[in-house]
Order: C-alpha cells, then structure tokens, then sequence
C-alpha cells in the first residue's frame, strides 16, 4: 500500500501517517493553539470535502475540537473527530471502563440491556444476560429516562465512566423475578464477537456470529469462530452486526475475506476502491481480498442483520461482498457511512480523524449515504438473547434460509427505539486506516 507523506505545516514532523506505524512523535511544547493550527492546514489538503467547507478564522477557535465542528461540511460530515491520544488507543485496543452494557427500551417500553460484553462482571459474577429488565440504576426509573431521551439524566444515574464507581441495579430477571445487585465499574479487555454457534436447519448448518466492533482484536477471536464454522461445514452464515458501528477497515477486510472463503481470497479480487480528492488522487488504492486468510468455507449465502447503528466497516462488509454472493439484510437501515477517515497522531496528545476518502466495491456501488435498505423490517428484539430463536431478527433469518421468502408483509409491527451505551461517541461509525 503506498504510504502518506509526512505533513510539516506548523509543527515540523508532528503528523505521522496513518498508512505506517512509527513511534509517535513527543512534542511537550505542544499547546491547543499549535495543534489547532495543525488541524486547519491538514483539512485544507486532505479532508473529503475540502472545497465545500465553511470559511473560518482559525484564531477565533481555541483548540482542535472546536477548530473542526466549525469547518466540517455539515451537509454530510457527522464523522470526522479528534480524539485524545491516550483514550483513542486504548479504545482501538479493545480497553474499555464500565459496566459493560448497552440498555434500551423495547416495544411495551422497559428499559432492558440490549448488550452485554462477556469480561463485564454483571455478566461474569452475576449472570447478566441481554433481555434483562433494568427497573432501576441507583434508584432511578431508568425505562422513564430513555422514554424521556434524556442523556444527561442517563449520564447521572450511572456516574462516571471510571473504574471504582459503584451502582446499585435492580433486574427482574427472564423468570420474572427481581434481583438487586451492586456492581463496580472496572477495567477490562471487550470481546468483538458477542457469539458465534451453528443452527442445524432443514437446509443444513448454518454459522451464526453476532460480531460488535472492528478494533485490534477482533482478527484473533474472528479466527477462532471462522476455524469452528469450518469444522462444523456451515453452508450459509448470519452475520449479526446491528450494533456495529465500525472500525478499522483493514478488519473490515479480513472478515470480508473469511466469508468469502478461500476461492475468494486467491482469487485476486477487489474488495474495496478508495477514493480521495482531487488534491490527493496519488492516494486512490484498491483493496483486495486477503489472499493470508485462508478459511476453507463455501457459503450459499450471507444473511446480514442490520440496524441504525451498523456502519462504515461493516456497510463496507456488505456491499464489498455483493458482487461476489447472494447478502440479504433483515432488521432496519444502516447507518448511511460510505466514507472513511486516516488519523493523524498529534504529539502524541490528540489523533485526528478527519474524513478523507470514499469507498465503492468491485462494480463502483457505493454513494448510500442514506444506508443500506433491509429486504425486510424487522424490530430490534432486546426482549430475546441473541441465540434465542424466538428472536424476532435471528427467527425471520432462518425462516428465509429455510424457505427462501421472508415473512408476510405487516406479520409483525416495527419499530425503534434509541439505545445508550458506554462508549466515547466518537467510536460512533468508524471506517479507519491506520
């Protein structure tokens, strides 16, 4: 892959690529002044949409952050960010603090837990599964704060987002009974594949992996779920990514690559077209299909459940491999993210990510900045766990498998409710090149 050039504006050397991994430079020296500064002449060359940004006055801006809400281009940028360095790698290393769940209202309006990751001591101690009913977080009506769209009350009643902070949750529980439990904020590593098992179906074994985020991680434990639906001959997989908003692109393309299978992998085929402005049109690369993954699987199909929140890396999983197979997506829209961001570590205190590139697949698809339309709606059902096949998502997926029709039109209402989870919002929608 080329490399980008090193950026000398303000700061001589402070900006590395994102396309190479050196150590990041030390600037004790930095301020908020310089690395503004910086961040202006960097979107002036390489941001996306350089010539349809608002005109500013960098000096009437104290620092990054303010510096880009004002010179994105509003009109489609929800993504770009700045992040500080120190938070922004421990997240992408899978290092996370809290409690470890994502809490929604369902359709009778209870609050219950949507996710769960499996390091969270509710989950590990306590037996914490989604479904869950959540009554109250320190003795506050959780169900009316979500109704109420209320982060900041959301905020107050679970604290702050650091290890030793204690809350007192009362559950009921699947057999309807109630449990109080008091449980510590803590640190530890989060599993990107929430699950993966088979369903033995009349139309034989069919993979089934829930998978939440492209971080660092992710390629080892999608290495192990890939090596198990080998072993069991999966001959179709629902791939659950309705709660995931993104990552790294370069994951992006290994788990494209292991649905593929091997015939794809060797095949030489292109998974992605970057594309970046006219300033930058030496940085256009195409990436192909990872001929070093080598998972001996040979789908039929690919069944993508999808919501709101799946985004970027995983909308780019989708439409990267519709040129090569047979993916239907049940659940609601996707996010809408065909584009995707480089960073830029700043003197090691802050890393820019502003957008940069657009990404098509093999046949130029891509433009779908209003998401990835379902073939069919179906509600998020956080009444069920993931492998519960009374879940409405996981129940229409077998039911198209088995008989290759989705339900009848209007068989079950749909709708959709905001979720709140615990991490930064900048992970929101990701589609990084590191």
């Amino acid at each position: 892959m080329k490399k980008l050039i090193y950026i000398a504006f303000i700061i001589p050397l402070l900006f590395s690529s994102c396309r190479k991994d050196p150590e990041p430079v030390v600037n004790p020296g930095l301020t908020d002044a310089m690395a503004r500064d910086s961040l202006y002449y960097l979107m002036r060359q390489w941001y996306y949409w350089y010539n349809q940004m608002p005109a500013v006055k960098k000096e009437n801006y104290t620092d990054p952050y303010q510096l880009l809400e004002a010179m994105k281009y509003k009109t489609l940028d929800k993504w770009s960010f700045v992040a500080d360095y120190d938070e922004f790698v421990a997240e992408m290393q899978g290092e996370f603090v809290g409690h470890g769940i994502r809490v929604g209202l369902d359709d009778s309006k209870k609050a219950r837990i949507a996710m769960i990751y499996s390091g969270s001591p509710l989950y590990k101690v306590n037996g914490v599964r989604r479904g869950w009913i959540v009554k109250s977080v320190n003795g506050f009506d959780i169900a009316k704060i979500l109704s109420d769209h209320d982060a900041t009350a959301y905020n107050n009643a679970f604290g702050e987002s650091v290890a030793g902070v204690t809350n007192k949750f009362v559950f009921t529980k699947p057999d309807e009974t109630d449990i109080e439990i008091s449980s510590t904020k803590t640190s530890f590593t989060i599993n990107s594949v929430l699950l993966y098992d088979t369903l033995h179906l009349s139309t034989g074994v069919t993979g089934h992996l829930v998978f939440e985020s492209f971080i660092s991680p992710s390629p080892s434990e999608l290495a192990v779920a890939f090596k198990f639906f080998e072993e069991n001959n999966i001959k179709d997989l629902i791939l659950d990514l309705r709660y995931n908003s993104g990552g790294y692109l370069s994951v992006a393309q290994t788990l494209a690559t292991e649905i593929g299978g091997k015939t794809l992998a060797n095949s030489g085929s292109t998974f992605g077209v970057l594309s970046y402005n006219d300033k930058n049109q030496d940085q256009n690369y195409t990436y192909k299909f990872d001929k070093s993954v080598q998972v001996n699987i040979s789908l039929t199909r690919l069944i993508v459940i999808s919501s709101r929140l799946t985004a970027s890396a995983s909308e780019a999983v989708m439409n990267g491999l519709k040129p090569f197979m047979n993916v239907v997506s049940i659940g609601d829209t996707t996010s809408g993210k065909p584009v995707g961001m480089n960073g830029w570590e700043v003197g090691k205190k802050y890393f820019f990510w502003p957008i940069t590139f657009k990404i098509v697949n093999k046949d130029n698809e891509g433009d779908y900045f209003n998401g990835i339309i379902p073939g069919k709606l179906v509600s998020d059902d956080i009444t069920h766990d993931f492998n519960d096949r009374n879940e409405l998502c996981l129940k229409e997926a077998i039911k198209y498998i088995e008989t290759g029709t989705f339900s009848a039109k209007g068989s079950e209402s749909f709708y959709r409710h905001k979720q709140y989870s615990e991490k930064p919002q900048w992970r929101n929608q990701g589609l990084l090149i590191r």
